[in-house]
C-alpha cells in the first residue's frame, strides 16, 4: 500500500527528523501483527518513510486505541528512547472516557499485570505473588465528571500490554467501548439520549521526551501532541457537554 493510501486511511505524520518519526494511529489498525499479511502501523510507517535506515516503534497501541506512536529511525535513536524509558523520562498522556467515574479526583492505580488464564489474548490484575505478573502503575486524574460519564487523564508509569484498560476495569471504571474488559458499548444520558461507543475510547494525545546524550550524540527535549480524533471528540462533547480541544490545551500547559 502506498504512503498516500495510508494517509487516506487516517494515519497522520505528526513529526519527522533524522532520528524520529511520530505518527498518529487511527483506531482499528494494530501497531504490529504476527501475521505478515495484516495491515499494521509498522507497514504504514515503512510506506510513509521509505528512506529510513530502520523503523522501530518505541511503544505499541492496541488496535482499537488511537494516538501517538514514536518510531526510531536509527539504531542510535533506538538507544535514546530505551535510555529515556529506563530513566522514567519517556512520558505519555492519554485521555479516556468512562461511564463510572472514580470517587477521588486523582490517584495512582497499582496492580501487577499478568496473563488472563481464561483467555490468552487478555490480561488481568494478578493475585499477589503470582510468579509471571509484572509490577504496573498508572496515574489518573478526573478532568470532567457528570452523572452520566467522565473524562480521565491517564499517565502510565510502566508500559505493560493493555495496562490502562486492565487497571481501569479492575478499579470498576472500564473504558467505554472496551467490551473485552467490561466496557459498555453505549452510554445513556440523563435525558434519555443514547450515545454509542464503537471502539475503545482511549487516545494517546501527548508525548514528552527528555534531553539525553546517547552514544555521544545530544538529543534535545521534545514534545508532541495530537488532539483526540473526531469520533472521540464527538462522544466526549455529547456526553459531557464540553469543548474538548481547548480544555486539553489548558491541561497540557501545566503538564
Amino acid at each position: 500500500m502506498s504512503g498516500k493510501n495510508w494517509l487516506e486511511r487516517g494515519v497522520e505524520i505528526v513529526y519527522r527528523d533524522p532520528s524520529l518519526l511520530v505518527l498518529c494511529k487511527p483506531s482499528g489498525l494494530p501497531t504490529t501483527s504476527p501475521n505478515e499479511r495484516d495491515d499494521t502501523l509498522v507497514k504504514a510507517a515503512q510506506a510513509l518513510d521509505p528512506d529510513a535506515p530502520r523503523l522501530h516503534p518505541s511503544s505499541r497501541l492496541d488496535a482499537e486505541v488511537s494516538g501517538l506512536v514514536t518510531f526510531a529511525r536509527t539504531a542510535e535513536a533506538t538507544r535514546y528512547l530505551l535510555d529515556a524509558r529506563e530513566q522514567g523520562a519517556y512520558r505519555r498522556a492519554y485521555v479516556g472516557l468512562v461511564a463510572a467515574a472514580p470517587t477521588e479526583d486523582e490517584g495512582v492505580l497499582d496492580g501487577a499485570i499478568g496473563l488472563d488464564p481464561r483467555d490468552a489474548r487478555k490480561r488481568r490484575v494478578a493475585p499477589e505473588g503470582e510468579r509471571n505478573a509484572r509490577p504496573s502503575r498508572t496515574r489518573y486524574r478526573v478532568l470532567v465528571r457528570t452523572p452520566d460519564a467522565a473524562l480521565l487523564w491517564l499517565e502510565p508509569i510502566t508500559g505493560r500490554t493493555h495496562q490502562l484498560r486492565v487497571h481501569l476495569a479492575h478499579a470498576g471504571w472500564p473504558l467505554l467501548g472496551d467490551r473485552p474488559y467490561g466496557g459498555a458499548p453505549r452510554v445513556v444520558l440523563s435525558d434519555g439520549a443514547v450515545l454509542g461507543a464503537r471502539r475503545v475510547m482511549l487516545h494517546c494525545f501527548a508525548l514528552r521526551l527528555p534531553a539525553l546524550r546517547a552514544s555521544g550524540i545530544e538529543h534535545p527535549a521534545r514534545a508532541f501532541e495530537r488532539a483526540p480524533l473526531d469520533d472521540f471528540e464527538r462522544l466526549a462533547s455529547a456526553a459531557l457537554g464540553i469543548e474538548l480541544k481547548p480544555m486539553l490545551a489548558g491541561v497540557l500547559a501545566a503538564w
